[in-house]
């Protein structure tokens, strides 16, 4: 089918209320809408006079197929279309991400020396869960505070029976005292651990005014980026006890909209307001907003929030619902609600008193979120750490990988074969420890022994050099590349460092002794940082491959000449920088190049084909 055909069938369309679908020609749904009268609305996409935004004409000239669903009212076509955005999450729509847990601070108390990291899942394990942290940022902080303060561990051994041959980059950049290694004492770690139960707890004023002596001395002897670093505990501490104590912010039963917006950014929130107390708050952005108005973004985020749910949670709304502004569905929204519930729930807009004014602070809270989205979050090094904690959950990885190495073999057909070795440290890369070198095995163009080579280099010089071994080897290739990492590893005594693969094809993820690849999400951040150190690797090994190609070409064009050897030869290519600026060059030029008279210049000339000159 194509854009004309769906033209022709606009006059057959139904008037009832219904769900149209537009498609590509794949058939892949690009939008989804829904209408009170189905032929008025989907004729007004093919309008020859229709003033449509730059993304409303985007749709159209991809159209190329169009489905209908005729429905009995407006409140069946309204949760039909929430149905249909939530399955096929079409391009063209506005898309909501949020979280459908609140995070918890986990304490892993029924291990012999506890973690302590964020999680959205509560067991009955033995450990102490605080939370649920309703603000993200809030969390952050607090964990910040721990970890400005204290030496947890974030390895995944189970000490002491399980422990590693050294400490990892942790120790080394003071993050960890290396009670794997029996660096630190298990009473010493324990009585750490209850110091964060306590602050985690709410119980921070002790520590507070400590912190605070703290920070006035490093001032007053001018240490300023000490006294900076306490100053952020400090803030952190006082969200952290903020966070503990309940909210009361008056008023009834209520849920409460906010909804704020900067650009292309657009932040919804859901105060969840019991009794006049705060029990919680759901927070989901909008993606694909482009020049979409406020209240198609208000509309779609409250249709979306609460059509999506189960019929339980529908079952428990509140009375009220309170949204910032008015918009076309709202009096439908409110019917559905109504009889989801079996009972009236009213979706009002307030203008004055005490319920305009939860509604203020809903906006206020989302302005928050947005402030926090578009800063990127308040620490960058924390975003780093969510990252490696989530790779290292993906990858079932015993240790962070805080510093990571990964290798690629390039070559030009079994020739000038090339290694590169980049590192990211925190996921950034730090490019003053990449490596390359040339493959001194008579291998060619098998890259199972060049990687041997590479990765036993490499790591041989890390040892005898006493520097902190990766925590990850990660190697650009599938099972074979590997298996030849992972021998060259065991060679060396090092068979404890973790090493992973990642193929290019299917980004297939490879782990010693795994005959099946772990399989990530496209979007997964975790696949996103293996990607990037992957194509870092691969880049770093082609450059270096060309310019030794490059090399050798021009090498072998001047050493053709008679009488210039490679002394002459350096000689030209540093006064000239190429082949092409010597032949650009004058016999005069030439004969001035230490090493050389008129009648060698002229014929250099000669051989590049200039002739005399």
């Amino acid at each position: 089918m194509s854009r004309s055909s769906v033209e022709d069938r606009l006059p057959t369309l139904s008037r009832r209320p219904g769900v149209y679908l537009f498609k590509d020609d794949r058939g892949e749904v690009l939008y989804v809408g829904k209408a009170k009268r189905l032929r008025d609305r989907v004729r007004s996409y093919f309008r020859a006079d229709a003033h449509h935004s730059i993304k409303t004409r985007e749709l159209v000239r991809r159209i190329a197929d169009l489905e209908t669903l005729v429905v009995g009212s407006e409140a069946e076509a309204l949760i039909l279309e929430a149905n249909l955005i939530k399955e096929h999450q079409p391009h063209f729509n506005l898309q909501l991400r949020d979280d459908k847990r609140y995070p918890y601070i986990k304490v892993t108390l029924d291990e012999a020396f506890p973690r302590v990291y964020v999680t959205r899942r509560v067991r009955n394990d033995g450990g102490r869960y605080f939370g649920p942290y309703t603000s993200v940022g809030s969390m952050r902080q607090a964990l910040e505070v721990v970890k400005r303060l204290y030496t947890v561990r974030s390895c995944r051994y189970d000490l002491p029976r399980e422990a590693p041959d050294r400490p990892c980059l942790d120790y080394h950049i003071e993050r960890c005292k290396a009670p794997c290694v029996g660096l630190q004492s298990r009473d010493d770690y324990r009585a750490m651990i209850d110091e964060i139960l306590s602050i985690l707890g709410g119980d921070t004023e002790e520590l507070r005014r400590d912190v605070e002596a703290r920070m006035h001395a490093a001032a007053e002897t001018l240490e300023f980026e000490t006294a900076a670093r306490l100053r952020d505990v400090i803030r952190g501490l006082d969200s952290l006890s903020r966070e503990q104590r309940v909210q009361r912010v008056g008023g009834g039963s209520q849920d409460v909209v906010g909804l704020a917006r900067d650009g292309e950014l657009a932040v919804g929130v859901v105060l969840k307001i019991r009794d006049g107390i705060l029990l919680g708050r759901d927070t989901l952005r909008f993606t694909e907003i482009q020049d979409e108005s406020d209240d198609a973004l208000l509309a779609a985020f409250t249709s979306r929030y609460y059509l999506g749910r189960g019929e339980q949670a529908l079952r428990e709304l509140p009375r009220e619902v309170l949204l910032p502004d008015d918009f076309e569905d709202r009096g439908t929204l409110e019917g559905v609600l109504t009889e989801a519930a079996g009972r009236k729930v009213a979706v009002a807009v307030p203008v004055r008193g005490d319920k305009r004014r939860l509604v203020e602070l809903a906006g206020t809270n989302a302005r928050h979120a947005l402030e926090d989205r578009v800063a990127g979050l308040a620490y960058a090094a924390d975003r780093a750490d969510e990252t490696l904690f989530d790779l290292q959950e993906k990858l079932d990885l015993k240790v962070v990988p805080r510093l990571m190495v990964c290798f690629d073999i390039s070559h030009t057909q079994g020739s000038e074969t090339v290694a590169s070795a980049v590192v990211f440290e925190n996921g950034e890369p730090r490019k003053s420890e990449y490596r390359h070198m040339r493959i001194q095995g008579e291998w060619g163009n098998d890259d199972y022994a060049s990687m041997h080579e590479a990765v036993t280099r490499y790591f041989r010089r890390r040892r005898d050099e006493d520097k902190p071994i990766p925590d990850l080897c990660l190697i650009d290739g599938g099972k074979g590349q590997l298996g030849a990492a992972r021998q060259a590893l065991e060679a060396l005594d090092l068979g404890d460092v973790q090493l992973a693969s990642l193929a290019k094809r299917e980004e297939e993820v490879f782990l010693p002794g795994r005959p099946a690849p772990v399989l990530l999400d496209r979007r997964d951040r975790a696949l996103h940082v293996l990607q990037r150190i992957r194509n870092e690797a691969h880049r770093f090994a082609v450059t270096y491959n060309r310019k030794l190609r490059r090399k050798r070409t021009i090498r072998s064009e001047l050493g053709e000449i008679p009488g210039i050897g490679p002394g002459r030869q350096q000689a030209l290519l540093t006064r000239f920088g190429s082949v092409k600026g010597i032949r650009a060059a004058s016999v005069r030029e030439i004969a001035r190049v230490p090493g050389f008279s008129e009648t060698l210049a002229t014929r250099v000339l000669t051989w590049l084909g200039r002739g005399s000159s």
